[in-house]
């Protein structure tokens, strides 16, 4: 049992040197004009590093975009980061994006997501809702970094379409399973 705890408090150690900032994320919550100017940014960083994404937004009904999300996690991890609801590139709502997860995992990462709102009924059921925990609401598809496969017109049949991008850390899971995403009201 002592061996055990030794060996976790060396774990926690090593995620905490590592990780440095990431483990503890700012303590202030962004204003509604700090997550406007830095989704705007985020979305130039993702146009600029994939091109695919200017497929998606040129017929996405909206898109929202969190700027920076914070995961950390020694067994039990954490993730969370605001963002915002984009219509027609115009900030229509804020929205905090938050999961927890167990298993195998230490380390901890930033990164951004963009998740591209392509039908009309999964915007809908976004504002209606205020948020939804991911795989109970619209169907979403994660576009990895190494997925050659071309969209067109012919392909877009999901409702949502996921970029995460901007990694930054080391831990490798970037994907939106265990996630609740829910609407908030920033000052």
């Amino acid at each position: 049992m002592n061996m055990t705890r030794r060996s976790l408090a060396a774990a926690a150690f090593a995620v905490a040197s590592t990780c440095g900032p990431l483990a503890l994320p700012a303590a202030h919550a962004a204003s509604r004009d700090e997550l406007v100017y830095n989704g705007r940014a985020a979305l130039q960083r993702l146009d600029a590093s994939d091109s695919r994404s200017r497929f998606y937004a040129r017929r996405a009904r909206a898109v929202l975009v969190f700027p920076s999300v914070i995961k950390a996690g020694l067994v039990f991890g954490g993730q969370t980061g605001n963002g915002v609801l984009f219509v027609r590139g115009r900030p229509e709502a804020f929205y905090n994006l938050s999961g927890g997860s167990w298993g195998l995992q230490i380390g901890g990462q930033s990164f951004s997501y963009a998740l591209f709102f392509m039908t009309a009924s999964s915007l809908d059921y976004l504002r209606q809702s205020g948020g939804f925990s991911v795989g109970t609401g619209p169907s979403i598809v994660v576009i990895n970094r190494g997925a050659g496969a071309a969209a067109d017109t012919t392909t877009l049949s999901q409702d949502v379409y996921a970029f995460p991008f901007n990694q930054k850390g080391l831990m490798a899971d970037l994907t939106l399973q265990g996630s609740k995403i829910s609407r908030i009201n920033p000052r």
